[in-house]
């Protein structure tokens, strides 16, 4: 699956997938996303983002963590 919006560059806010090269990374827009930010809020903090960029984040996050077992929290 190729991911156009998605870059990766070792030189780059030290490898982390970002969002068209800028200095903006898929894991600070998908943690504003989870903290309950909505896509418009996101798109307020970052102006230069555009809504295709904030879907392509999710779509990113959501293939790299497909089909991987993650631990269940142990029953208290």
């Amino acid at each position: 699956m190729a991911f156009e919006r998605i870059t990766v560059d070792s030189a780059r806010m030290g490898g982390l997938p970002c969002i068209r090269g800028m200095r903006v990374t898929v894991s600070a827009v998908v943690g504003q996303l989870a903290a309950g930010r909505t896509i418009d809020e996101v798109l307020t903090d970052y102006p230069y983002l555009e809504r295709a960029d904030v879907l392509a984040a999710l779509e990113y996050a959501a293939a790299a963590v497909s089909e991987r077992e993650l631990p269940l929290a142990e029953p208290a």
